[in-house]
């Protein structure tokens, strides 16, 4: 089956048992501490995210699966580059693993195909594919699988890939042999709580989704809050700012699939170049990416907020241009927020981002 998998463009494949009983309690914490923020299905399907066998009926086992994004021409260093992306305030800054192809169609279509292949072989099998697509706890499944451990900013970190990768699952009726899990290697590191740009790591182990820039320019419908907005920087989809810092993304892996090599307009592209993007052309540059499902609205908003902050670091008349050109026929969120940005008056108090340096324990 790893022979399959890697064929399909998997790093790793491994098998994780269904009791998850002892995620329970942290899962109900977090979520009783409203950490959350709005993404109300997570409380809604409450600890069935816990239990694999009550949200797909007769699942015995869970295959886990990694598949590595970084784009294929990615260099040694790339870390540097992101940072200093991150410092050129009028530059839009998008998230790696968002530059290409939506991951959710080039995952699921691909554990389908690997399902499909174990079904030819062992015959009828009862399955359920996932890719971030609904209540599955997947970095705890992929712990005890072994696809790596649990990081403080709580991704999945793996000693030979980092955590520039996606997960995947396959539920499945077949008790197929366990895999190991590994040990973790974080030690005392915390350099990734130290980097996150609004505090949104509470604790090692812990993200306050309300504070986080991913949740907040992509999860978020609603106004960003104000005291959030000079934080986000340049970041208009998602961030990486934990994993850029972490000591283990230098062994971060390129991708095996041309799916997440770079898109036109989505690295290195002026924040007033895509404010003077219509609706019809955001939908056609994002044909296929992760970026349309948060909508123009949103793209815009996050825009401005952008804008916003590089207007705080200098002046630009360009800029401002293009903010007035985007507040014509805007809906209430995104001018409130064009307004905010065309508010500030240049000056040199914006928040700055920078890679501290830390050890591997």
């Amino acid at each position: 089956m790893r022979g399959w998998a890697h064929e399909l463009g998997f790093s790793q494949i491994a098998v994780a048992d269904v009791d998850l009983s002892s995620a329970e309690p942290g899962l109900l914490a977090w979520l009783e501490a409203g950490h959350h923020g709005r993404m109300h299905y997570m409380a809604a399907h409450g600890l069935k995210r816990a239990r694999p066998a009550e949200l797909v009926p007769g699942t015995l086992r869970v295959i886990t699966a990694r598949m590595d994004y970084l784009p294929r021409d990615t260099q040694p260093g790339w870390q540097a580059v992101e940072w200093a992306g991150l410092a050129r305030p009028a530059q839009a800054q998008v998230s790696i693993y968002a530059r290409g192809r939506d991951y959710h169609k080039v995952l699921r279509q691909r554990l389908q195909k690997l399902a499909d292949r174990l079904v030819a072989e062992v015959g009828p099998l009862g399955y359920r594919v996932f890719t971030d697509s609904a209540p599955v706890l997947e970095v705890e499944l992929a712990t005890r699988s072994g696809l790596g451990w649990r990081g403080k900013h709580t991704l999945t970190l793996h000693r030979e890939a980092g955590s520039m990768f996606f997960l995947g699952e396959i539920f499945i009726d077949l008790a197929l042999p366990l895999t190991d899990p590994v040990t973790a290697h974080c030690g005392e590191c915390t350099a990734c709580l130290q980097a996150c740009p609004t505090a949104a790591i509470t604790a090692p182990y812990r993200v306050d989704a309300r504070r986080c820039i991913s949740y907040l320019t992509i999860e978020h419908d609603g106004p960003i809050p104000p005291e959030l907005r000079a934080a986000m920087g340049n970041r208009v989809y998602g961030c990486d700012d934990c994993q850029l810092t972490c000591p283990w993304n230098k062994f971060a892996q390129p991708a095996m699939l041309a799916d997440f090599d770079v898109r036109p307009g989505m690295a290195g592209t002026p924040i007033a170049t895509l404010l003077d993007w219509d609706e019809a052309e955001f939908l056609r540059r994002t044909e296929g990416s992760a970026i349309r499902r948060i909508g123009f609205v949103r793209w815009r908003r996050n825009l401005a907020v952008a804008a916003g902050n590089a207007l705080r670091q200098a002046d630009d008349a360009g800029l401002r241009a293009a903010l007035n050109r985007a507040a014509q026929g805007a809906d209430a969120l995104v001018a409130e927020h064009i307004a905010w940005a065309l508010s500030a008056p240049a000056a040199a108090d914006a928040l700055s981002s920078g890679p501290p340096f830390t050890g591997v324990s």
